[in-house]
């Protein structure tokens, strides 16, 4: 990111931890990247660990950045935002990672049109295999959309969306997805105890199979559909259980999952701007 001289976070948690473990990775120099939390132990140990700098306060942040992360509660962004003062002329591209605040709620407790782009990632992102789905206002240049991307990319893919409206959606299917595969890996792993499996050997297969079905979908250009055709053998194991599946409308069930999810994100962001 020869672009920019330095990035800044402000908030230290779980999030902006895995960015930062990200970018320094993948060759970002640590004294590029700022920090500063309320959390002084949090902050110090992200010192330690990563070689970054510790910014006395979030103003400080503004000061010395290009890229400005906000990467805060979202009940606290805006109380955060209302400390700062950024410098008559300063433009900094500002990238929120807090879910449900909307860029123009952004634009507005800014006190201007600056740059935005909001990013909806997931958990997976604290392993460096997230899924985050992002968005960018008009004024937002196609080379700070560029430094923005590699930014995110540092913890997994990204997926660019010309409607930030579907934001909403990503929140309810990838964003809070991760959970939705944990509910499932727990209930196989409870069905192959049910059935006299060890505990330990319930687990040990139900992770590796989840690892291996999604390794699969990744590495082999094919839809989930036929993939799920090919272990289904006519008369077989496979298709009595998805007959089981289907039988329980499980399709419907999870369309009526992600619709209450995605409508949950909507009634928060508004909340959020009251």
């Amino acid at each position: 990111m020869q672009h920019i001289k330095n990035i800044g976070f402000i908030g230290g948690g779980n999030m902006a931890r895995a960015l930062i473990g990200g970018l320094t990775a993948s060759g970002t120099p640590a004294h590029t990247i700022y920090c500063h939390d309320a959390d002084s132990p949090r902050l110090n140990q992200l010192a330690r660990d990563f070689s970054i700098q510790q910014a006395q306060n979030n103003q400080t942040i503004i000061d010395h950045c290009d890229v400005v992360v906000f990467a805060v509660k979202p009940q606290v962004v805006k109380t955060v935002i209302g400390d700062l003062h950024i410098p008559s002329g300063k433009s900094p591209l500002f990238i929120t990672i807090a879910a449900g605040v909307r860029t123009a709620a952004l634009q507005n407790w800014l006190g201007g049109d600056y740059p935005i782009v909001r990013a909806m990632p997931n958990t997976p992102a604290l392993v460096r295999a997230g899924a985050t789905g992002i968005y960018a206002t008009d004024n937002t240049s196609p080379l700070q959309r560029e430094i923005a991307e590699s930014i995110l990319r540092a913890v997994g893919m990204t997926l660019w969306l010309e409607n930030e409206s579907l934001l909403d959606a990503v929140t309810a299917l990838s964003g809070s997805g991760p959970a939705y595969f944990f509910y499932m890996m727990e209930a196989l792993e409870k069905a192959g105890i049910a059935l006299g499996l060890p505990a330990d050997a319930a687990r040990l297969l139900t992770i590796e199979t989840a690892f291996g079905s999604a390794k699969l979908a990744l590495e082999i250009e094919e839809e989930p559909k036929t993939l799920r055709q090919r272990v289904t053998s006519p008369g077989g194991t496979t298709e009595r259980a998805i007959g089981v599946f289907d039988h329980s409308a499980m399709t419907a069930i999870i369309e009526r999952a992600l619709t209450a999810a995605r409508d949950r994100a909507i009634e928060l962001a508004n909340q959020l701007e009251q």
